[in-house]
């Protein structure tokens, strides 16, 4: 026998998308890393250090304060002198065009020659004085500055700017120097303008390397803090002159891992330890929740969440900003659990913790407090469906975080007197910022596809406009869907499935009926069946369209596809059987067509729209029986959940045999509770 060899298809898609998701997620945390050095204490004026004893380990000088430098650099700048380059060739240019021009056509405007003399003779002093653009005149007036250097050749001189002409002044003053011989209106003529134009020029290149020689002079230190000696310790104070020694110490240390070499070594060590854990991470899905990927939303909530929380931490410790104790980190489990699993919350928590620790000086403390938190946060709320519960999960965090931080102290610190109570108020904080999980769920479900257990709550009142609307025109149809639900959702919590999904979705699966009421038998109130007018083929289109006109509802109110979900498969593919056997029964001989006898599907996908189907095929064959009894009810729950696993409509459903076994037993024991037979009352005797 021969034997063939296959070629295994490897899934190069599912592996490029868990590359980019890796590599994406990666790069975007390591990104927004600090990377400027191993200093990573937060510290504020006028608060305590909350940390312990802190030794210098090399000599740094203390950098006077921002304010104080500033007021004594502008001190020295005051009496700066900028440098301007004087270009003597524009005077020259000018007396030349003065006398070229004479000849052609001032001779012609001027009564004499003594005009051109006293024009050329008022020029030489302008230019000798100093002719500067409006924009530089505007400068040197702006910085109060009383002198200039001017640079004539290689020599550079001293010259007071208040006499110093712009374009405009020195036309004015060619006019009116000498009023008693020389007539403004003659000189005006003479087209002045074109013989005035700036012959001083800023010079930015010496002047900045003037005023860096006189800012390397200055002294930017007021005292040196050397190697060994003590700084601060655990409680004390931060007041001005130790906030300026910390800065100091933060600069210095920063300086000394500026290096490229440096910074590339921070980079490789932050992309190995980020990438470990994403890897650890993405393994988990890949072995226990490998569903997450082929289901919309799942990855995608799952690494915003991871890649928020320690961008957030990365930010605030770089900015130096407040305290990352006050950052909410219980709410990543907390949504997580929502709207994933426990398991899936608490390992997503811990690989966030993770990537947030390598960002501070002490790790330790913080893992400690953020893991339990959260262990805390996923045990107190499996099921969000109040906000009372929110609250209480608030509380206990914030108990948590107190109680775990005072043992904490008590195990460190011996003063008692020491203890860092503003941790305290950050932990309250905290909790606050928890509570805003609750508004925040509607966005999670709007962008990432999802159905929380609030709008569950919310849309299985009977109050809403739908489902008021199913009891005001099909109140059959209304009564049937609440037994159905009552039936589903202990089945549910029987088999560990989602007991409130279960509730609300069969509260809405028959909403399709309202479009025909009369046409379904829990309706017919006065006998009469329209049915018996139309063709079975009419009639079992008529029956399966209130799938396609249950999900045209749906989608017209907004439900959620959650929901929408248990409209399209609480029939499956399977038939209209009445009218489909009758068919047959009438034609012996032909086969019908399919697909007019057969609901548009598909089958269910989930144990909770596998349990919704079963709870409306029981539901509804109980109201035909004859009788109730105990043997009746159970033959019947076995006969349609049989048929039903026979016909395959189980097949892509996690369901087990045990699943479906003890789903029977709930709905035979919910069954006889809701037909058990009443005791008769005794008439008084007359």
């Amino acid at each position: 026998m021969k034997y063939l060899k296959t070629k295994k298809h490897f899934p190069y898609k599912d592996l490029l998308y868990k590359a980019l998701i890796f590599m994406g997620t990666v790069a975007l945390i390591v990104y927004f890393l600090p990377r400027e050095g191993t200093f990573n204490y937060q510290f504020d004026i006028n608060k305590p250090w909350k940390y312990g004893q802190l030794m210098a380990t090399f000599d740094f000088p203390i950098y006077k304060d921002d304010a104080v430098v500033k007021h004594e650099q502008d001190s020295i700048l005051a009496f700066f002198q900028p440098y301007y380059q004087l270009d003597k060739g524009i005077e020259k240019k000018a007396i030349k065009k003065l006398k070229e021009n004479f000849k052609l056509h001032l001779n012609k405007v001027v009564p004499s020659v003594n005009y051109i003399h006293h024009i050329e003779k008022t020029i030489d002093e302008l230019y000798k004085v100093g002719i500067v653009s409006t924009e530089d005149i505007k400068k040197i007036q702006k910085d109060n500055t009383s002198s200039i250097m001017v640079v004539d050749s290689k020599l550079a001189n001293q010259r007071p700017t208040k006499g110093l002409f712009t374009v405009k002044s020195a036309y004015e003053y060619l006019l009116s120097a000498d009023t008693l011989h020389h007539k403004k209106e003659v000189l005006r003529r003479c087209a002045l303008n074109e013989y005035i134009s700036p012959n001083l020029s800023f010079d930015e290149q010496r002047t900045k390397t003037a005023k860096k020689d006189i800012l390397d002079d200055y002294s930017w230190a007021n005292g040196v803090v050397q190697s060994g000696q003590k700084i601060i310790d655990r409680g004390e104070i931060v007041d001005k002159k130790m906030y300026n020694i910390l800065t100091s110490l933060r600069k210095e240390s920063i300086k000394r891992s500026e290096s490229i070499g440096q910074k590339q070594v921070i980079l490789g060590g932050q992309i190995l330890f980020i990438g470990i854990l994403m890897l650890c991470f993405m393994l988990y899905l890949e072995l226990f929740r490998k569903d997450y990927y082929e289901r919309k939303g799942s990855l995608p909530l799952l690494f915003s969440l991871i890649i928020f929380y320690c961008v957030v931490t990365a930010l605030m410790i770089r900015n130096n900003i407040f305290s990352v104790y006050v950052i909410p980190y219980a709410m990543l489990p907390v949504i997580t659990r929502i709207f994933l699993d426990s398991r899936t919350a608490f390992l997503a928590h811990v690989i966030t913790i993770l990537a947030c620790s390598i960002t501070l000086r002490y790790p330790h403390e913080f893992i400690l407090l953020q893991l339990t938190a959260g262990l805390i946060a996923i045990y107190s709320l499996r099921e969000l469906s109040q906000r009372s519960q929110l609250f209480r999960t608030a509380f206990l965090v914030i108990l948590t975080y107190v109680a775990l931080y005072f043992s904490f102290e008590l195990i460190t610190e011996s003063d008692l007197s020491k203890l860092n109570t503003s941790m305290y108020t950050y932990f309250v904080i905290n909790g606050i910022l928890l509570l805003f999980t609750y508004p925040l769920l509607f966005l999670f479900e709007k962008v990432f596809s999802f159905t929380s257990n609030v709008t569950l709550v919310e849309l299985s009142n009977i109050n809403n406009h739908l489902l008021r609307k199913l009891s005001e025109t099909v109140p059959g149809t209304f009564q049937h869907s609440l037994q159905v639900a009552n039936l589903a959702a202990e089945a549910a919590i029987r088999v560990d499935a989602k007991s409130q999904l279960v509730r609300t979705g069969a509260l809405y699966h028959d909403i399709g009926k309202m479009e025909n009421p009369a046409f379904f038998t829990e309706n017919q109130s006065s006998g009469i069946n329209p049915h018996e007018k139309l063709s079975y083929e009419q009639s079992a289109q008529i029956v399966i369209s209130h799938v396609t006109d249950g999900l045209r509802l749906a989608e017209k109110n907004n439900l959620p596809k959650a929901i929408r979900d248990f409209i399209t498969t609480h029939h499956g593919r399977g038939k209209t059987k009445f009218f489909y056997i009758s068919w047959k029964n009438e034609h012996p001989n032909e086969e019908p067509d399919e697909e007019l006898f057969t609901y548009p599907g598909p089958n269910p996908f989930s144990k909770e729209t596998a349990i919704l189907m079963m709870a409306d095929g029981v539901e509804a064959a109980s109201r035909s029986l004859p009788e109730y009894t105990e043997e009746s009810i159970s033959n019947l729950v076995e006969k349609i959940i049989d048929s039903q696993v026979d016909e395959g409509y189980f097949k892509e459903c996690p369901i087990t045999f045990k699943d479906i076994s003890t789903i029977k037993d709930v709905f035979k024991e919910k069954l006889r509770t809701i037909y058990h037979t009443r005791i008769s009352y005794p008439e008084l005797k007359k």
